[in-house]
């Protein structure tokens, strides 16, 4: 075999490899491309403590029919329905041991897109830098010169007191002070799906 015929020969041999890695990284691109537009920083809110997760899906955006939730504490997911058929699911955080959330039968009394809380958050100097961070107002005194920022709640749904569900970290236990945290996608997208009055059941 000739040396130019050797390259030749090598180039046919990878042609079926160089296809497959390919179409393998293309369809991964796409997959991403896909992702990153749908939920893109431009159309959703992002929280910088966003963690990713697995469960969450919706499927409610071709379908019809009175929207309910119903969170389920033992399995930290909210199940989405409109008229009765699964339209999404969201994976939770909600009450820790010593703040757990009220379960029973609820409606949703209160939207606010941008809430931020007015109990728990930071004291910032004039600057906007953290002095000391999540800090209870009912029992924290502010170092002089600092202000009080609440912890943005982003997508707030409230349902009883003062307990709604939000935009918020998820560390894959239940971690709030009795609201119930959901992926920032997830909170804009049921938040987008209900209205006062829609129906919330709480179950342990």
């Amino acid at each position: 075999m000739s040396q130019s015929a050797i390259p030749q020969a090598i180039r046919i041999l990878l042609l079926p490899a160089l296809a497959l890695l390919a179409s393998c990284q293309s369809a991964s691109t796409r997959g991403q491309t896909q992702y990153l537009e749908a939920f893109s920083t431009e159309s959703v809110p992002h929280s910088a403590m966003y963690n990713a997760d697995q469960d969450s899906y919706w499927d409610g955006d071709g379908m019809s029919g009175a929207p309910s939730i119903t969170i389920d504490i033992s399995d930290q997911k909210a199940y989405f329905y409109k008229g009765g058929a699964l339209a999404g699911v969201s994976a939770l955080s909600t009450g820790d041991e010593r703040h757990a959330t009220k379960t029973g039968t609820f409606k949703i009394i209160e939207k606010d897109q941008w809430h931020k809380s007015n109990l728990y958050g930071d004291f910032v100097d004039s600057a906007g830098n953290v002095v000391m961070a999540n800090i209870d107002v009912t029992k924290d005194k502010p170092p002089p010169g600092t202000r009080f920022e609440g912890s943005k709640m982003h997508h707030f749904m409230r349902f009883v007191g003062g307990i709604g569900m939000h935009e918020g970290f998820l560390p894959g236990y239940p971690a709030s002070h009795g609201c119930v945290r959901m992926p920032p996608h997830m909170a804009a997208i049921f938040y987008n799906n209900v209205s006062k009055g829609t129906p919330v059941t709480v179950r342990p």
